[in-house]
């Protein structure tokens, strides 16, 4: 055990630290707590390293906690394996999108519509270095995302493919695409008060899923194509009249069109 710091850290205790219930709400008076101790931000940020290479595994969960100076049981306190890694990436990343904002020296006014798609262009190219084992993570569960959206019956085939995406983490994932869409909204400073403010969180969330399920596929210089393919679906978004059936069937779309786009190309969803 030697070289190893012992982790005074329990499974409880981490469960009573991090919040159950998100934030409904941007609050302007105060910022949220840090969602991680520092136990759980060294073991998985050093984790996240190993996912280029063994993608959002355990190995990469254990190999983290390893490098981290923790002993290998260490992983342990993760009850939810290597979706931990997962949702690590979605939070952190989300996070730095404030830390962007306020970096930002560029002060020529720009409108809501600009800034919505640079912070989306900055989220997604902030997935560049693991964007290759992200298509492990995003398939199967964005396809599922889209026949619900679009209330199709799935096929057996795909069904067993959304089984496969673990149903248990499904909610936890469309919560933390609905924090995004809201962080980017409220950082491009949207101040929406009647139901267009769901609308538009909503309208963003399917074109962000769908976008990000492109990037996986996209080999063009500097993700290119990818760039292109937001501006369409922004551009598409804005014809909308922001009813929220409207906006749902719309998503619906949306998301069986990439996915059907997907699979002409030889890619199995």
């Amino acid at each position: 055990m030697s070289g190893h710091r012992a982790l005074a850290v329990t499974r409880s205790s981490i469960s009573h630290r991090i919040p159950r219930c998100a934030r409904l709400y941007h609050s302007y008076e105060r910022d949220s707590p840090y969602p991680y101790s520092s136990d759980e931000d060294a073991i998985l940020s050093a984790a996240i390293t190993h996912v280029p290479e063994h993608g959002f595994t355990a190995a990469a969960l254990s190999n983290g906690a390893r490098d981290a100076g923790y002993l290998h049981v260490s992983t342990n306190l993760f009850p939810t394996g290597a979706f931990s890694l997962v949702k690590y990436h979605l939070v952190t990343q989300r996070l730095a999108l404030g830390k962007h904002a306020s970096t930002n020296t560029d002060t020529a006014p720009t409108s809501v519509l600009d800034n919505v798609r640079a912070l989306t262009l900055q989220r997604l190219r902030s997935s560049q270095p693991i964007i290759h084992r992200w298509q492990e993570v995003c398939y199967r569960s964005f396809a599922a995302k889209a026949l619900v959206m679009n209330r199709r019956k799935a096929d057996p085939k795909t069904q067993a493919l959304a089984l496969q995406a673990m149903p248990k983490y499904v909610p936890e994932s469309l919560r933390e695409l609905a924090r995004l869409a809201d962080e980017i909204h409220f950082l491009a400073g949207d101040k929406s008060v009647d139901t267009s403010w769901y609308t538009k969180r909503a309208a963003l969330s399917a074109i962000y899923a769908s976008t990000e399920l492109f990037m996986t596929q996209d080999k063009s210089p500097h993700f290119k194509e990818t760039e292109d393919f937001l501006d369409r679906r922004l551009e598409g978004a804005q014809g909308l009249r922001h009813t929220v059936g409207e906006v749902g069937r719309w998503a619906g779309i949306q998301g069986m069109g990439i996915v059907n786009g997907l699979r002409s190309k030889g890619v199995r969803i």
